[in-house]
Formats: C-alpha cells, sequence, structure tokens
C-alpha cells in the first residue's frame, strides 16, 4: 500500500518538468533583470537555458508568463478562500483574510529574497508589456469572482450587485500591488514593507466596510 508520503512525491518526469520550468522563468527573469523584459528576446532565453525555443514556449505560451506564471494560484486560492468561508461571514470578511496574507517573496526576509524582490519589481513598472498583460490577467480573475459571488447570491439578471463588489475588492488588490511597489522602488524592504502593506489594506478594506460590509454573507 502506497503511503501518505510516497502519494505526495511527484514522479521522476513530473520532477524533471517542474526543474526546467523553475530553470527556464530564473534565467529570463535574470536577464530581465539585467537588460529589461522588452530588450530580451526569448531566444536568448532559450539559449541562456539551454533549451529549444519550442520548449520554452511549451511551458510559457506568452513571453509574459515568464513573469507571471506563479500568478497561476491566485485565481484559485482567491474562490477557494471565497466559496470556503464559515456560514454568515460576508464576502468581504473573507476576501480581507485572503489579501492581507503575506504570499511569494513578500513573505520572506532573507537578503537574497529582498534583492530578487526589488530586482522582480523594477522589471515589471519598466514594462508596459508586463503592466498591460497584468491588468488582463486581473480583470479575469474579476469576472471569475464576480460570477461566484452572484452564484451564491442567486443573482437575477441585470443585478451589478456582484460585479459592483468584484470589481471593488478586486480593486483593492491591485491597489496594494500598486503601492507595494511604489515602496519598493522607494527603498523599503522587509519587514517594514509588509508592515506598510498590512496597514495600507486595513485602510482600503475599512473602507469598503461601509458599503460592502453586510453584503452576501455565507448561507
Amino acid at each position: 500500500m502506497a503511503t501518505d508520503a510516497t502519494v505526495a512525491q511527484p514522479g521522476l518526469r513530473e520532477r524533471k518538468k517542474q526543474q526546467t520550468r523553475e530553470l527556464i522563468a530564473e534565467t529570463a527573469r535574470r536577464l530581465f533583470a539585467e537588460r529589461g523584459f522588452e530588450r530580451v528576446p526569448v531566444a536568448e532565453i532559450a539559449r541562456e537555458a539551454d533549451v529549444s525555443e519550442q520548449t520554452v514556449f511549451n511551458y510559457f505560451p506568452r513571453k509574459e508568463d515568464l513573469v507571471y506564471y506563479r500568478l497561476e494560484t491566485f485565481e484559485d486560492e482567491l474562490l477557494s478562500t471565497i466559496r470556503e468561508r464559515a456560514p454568515g461571514e460576508s464576502v468581504l470578511s473573507a476576501f480581507g483574510r485572503f489579501v492581507r496574507q503575506p504570499r511569494g517573496m513578500l513573505d520572506k526576509y532573507d537578503e537574497e529574497t529582498r534583492e530578487r524582490l526589488a530586482a522582480l519589481t523594477r522589471t515589471i513598472v519598466e514594462s508596459p508589456a508586463l503592466l498591460a498583460r497584468e491588468q488582463q490577467v486581473f480583470a479575469g480573475y474579476t469576472d471569475s469572482l464576480a460570477a461566484l459571488i452572484a452564484e451564491e447570491q442567486a443573482a437575477k439578471p441585470g443585478d451589478v450587485r456582484p460585479w459592483v463588489a468584484a470589481n471593488a475588492m478586486m480593486g483593492v488588490h491591485r491597489s496594494l500591488v500598486t503601492f507595494a511597489r511604489q515602496r519598493i522602488v522607494d527603498g523599503a524592504r522587509h519587514p517594514r514593507l509588509s508592515r506598510d502593506v498590512l496597514a495600507a489594506a486595513d485602510r482600503a478594506l475599512a473602507l469598503l466596510e461601509q458599503g460592502l460590509g453586510d453584503y452576501a454573507p455565507k448561507a
């Protein structure tokens, strides 16, 4: 019988694929940090990572995905938090718990991670293509959140409240991302950076509480 440990372990093939994926992404981020996103062609990333250009696109269909691929789990985690909130808990309360939870490099405090975060931030804020792609990604997440709220509330066609609520909450998230990046560009580092972001989140959520605090409690 397989143990929990053996079940949880990915196979050799999957581990190799994940290693290749990480190698390509880290190679791309290093090159982007050195010269900027627009100035680094995918062919160069492939050469540096010692893979074919087609292999890069197999793992990352769009060049922008080399930067944003870790966002893949964001939507699932967000929707799960909303869907699995306790009976009687409002959608805003559940969203607040989600958005206040540090993730990724914001949750790490070592020097190497701080510098990686700063380099990644500069790469993004200096690239119109990355910023545009990010807006597309978060617009999709907003649609998914609105659809979930509408389903839970059995909203009738023409009821704009699920859409308004989703846009308001995702607006908080986007604002916090912008705030954090500006603080990083200005030189803020852990742990002050995390404290500043949490304080900004609390202010933003308090503002929304006036309008959404009682909306969409879990049945």
